[in-house]
């Protein structure tokens, strides 16, 4: 046997295992495992929960019981073991001595009295190059230091941004994390900043860049952001934080890049996108880019994938919106009702049109319908906790109305005129929906 105790490791993982309690899980695992086993640095990956075992034999009776165990709904519990790296808590383990040293040293910085750490009033906290690679040691740095606005974790070993969750209840406004290996987990530099504001919204300095400012929607701020389109005197609409809201959102969700919607979301919020149900039409192909993620109850019969396709977290949110054809809103076209208002929660309707401006549908118009239940934030934001879509094609009759433009005329027409290029977009629904192009223009 060889003298390295974790000679043979493997990681154990258990699919979308975040909705149990851990103590059970780990003891319906024990419970059912031929083979003894200690876990070491049980953590999640998205849904997924994570611990090492050591030893061949411990991985073989894992495998035994995969699919053996089942949750109190019945339904059945999966565990995937792998071979893998020696886990760094073993591997980079202090040394008893370094051990004592470190007791010590935080002793005599400890106030009973208080318990805390003396000099605990910090603003800035440098941990550069102290070959960190997790953060455990840190979960409590919310009790002994809250004050922290400054940290640096540059050049350790941190491999995933999900040790920041240890530290998310710091109000951190400055981040550095250049030269961690998670650098490298990302596609670009708009992701990785997504990543880090998920943690931490208010950071405006990170690896020493400054970044851009966060979508808030202050409620106490009259300033308005300039809605999709230009605006003339008769397009003003109230300063109310509702409309604020809609004009910062539709406006980032129009701009190309809807990574910026990250922050408008609850942590734990939700979505749902549903389409028209057509007896004759089950998947209409002018709608076939909506269709891949509809939820309409009429259609979808499977519970499972109803679920499935509920997205739950606003990371899992704003990367369905991304999937989605890039718009142009029209928001004069809005309709906007609120159904509950108090000091903790608000629910409000949006109806309208818009455009889609990329894709194999360019050109077309849709109808939509979101209805955004939101709470408050504490920094005075809006929060969004449920956010659901309904998309449809718009009639000819909506269109003329959201494009028209109202000219002085001689003419005896007392309707709108339209410019040749709003007229083709009129006539490219009609011949996608079945319609008449011809509608009362009222």
């Amino acid at each position: 046997m060889s003298a390295d105790p974790f000679s043979e490791t493997l990681l154990s993982s258990v699919p979308r295992a975040i909705k149990y309690d851990k103590i059970w899980l780990m003891n319906s695992i024990a419970s059912h495992c031929r083979v003894p086993f200690t876990p070491v640095d049980f953590y999640y990956v998205k849904s997924q929960a994570r611990f090492f075992v050591q030893g061949a034999s411990t991985a073989s009776a894992l495998r035994d019981i995969n699919g053996k165990i089942c949750d109190e709904k019945n339904k059945k519990i999966h565990i995937i073991a792998n071979t893998s790296d020696v886990p760094f808590s073993v591997r980079d383990k202090l040394e008893p001595s370094k051990m004592e040293q470190l007791k010590l040293t935080m002793n005599k910085r400890y106030d009973p009295i208080k318990k805390s750490l003396i000099g605990a009033g910090l603003f800035s906290l440098n941990l550069c190059d102290n070959g960190l690679y997790q953060l455990n040691g840190l979960s409590d740095i919310i009790q002994v230091a809250p004050t922290v606005k400054i940290l640096n974790l540059s050049k350790n070993q941190l491999k995933s941004t999900q040790e920041l969750v240890r530290i998310k209840e710091l109000k951190l406004e400055e981040l550095c994390l250049e030269g961690n290996p998670l650098l490298d987990t990302f596609p670009d530099q708009s992701a990785y900043i997504s990543a880090i504001r998920k943690y931490f919204p208010k950071v405006l300095l990170l690896d020493r860049q400054v970044l851009p400012p966060p979508i808030t929607v202050d409620i106490d701020r009259p300033h308005l952001t300039q809605p999709c389109e230009e605006r003339d005197e008769r397009s003003e609409v109230p300063e109310t934080p509702v409309m604020q809201f809609l004009q910062k959102y539709f406006f980032t969700y129009d701009s190309g890049d809807r990574q910026g919607l990250l922050a408008a979301y609850h942590d734990e919020a939700c979505f749902s996108l549903t389409i028209p149900f057509n007896p004759e039409d089950p998947a209409p192909s002018s709608l076939s880019e909506y269709s891949k993620d509809n939820r309409n109850m009429k259609t979808l019969k499977d519970h499972s994938l109803r679920v499935q396709l509920l997205k739950y977290t606003k990371r899992d949110i704003v990367c369905s919106l991304c999937m989605l054809p890039k718009t142009q809103h029209y928001f004069l076209s809005f309709v906007v009702d609120m159904s509950l208002n108090t000091e903790k929660m608000l629910c409000f309707s949006v109806n309208g049109v818009f455009k889609e401006v990329e894709g194999v549908s360019q050109g077309s118009v849709r109808a939509f319908s979101r209805t955004f239940v939101a709470t408050p934030a504490s920094d005075s934001s809006v929060c969004i906790l449920n956010d659901e879509l309904f998309v449809r094609d718009a009639t000819p009759n909506e269109i003329q109305r959201a494009l028209s433009i109202r000219v002085p005329t001689t003419t005896s027409s007392s309707g709108p005129s339209l410019s040749q290029e709003q007229q083709e977009m009129v006539q490219a629904s009609a011949t996608q929906s079945g319609m008449s192009p011809q509608c009362p223009q009222k």
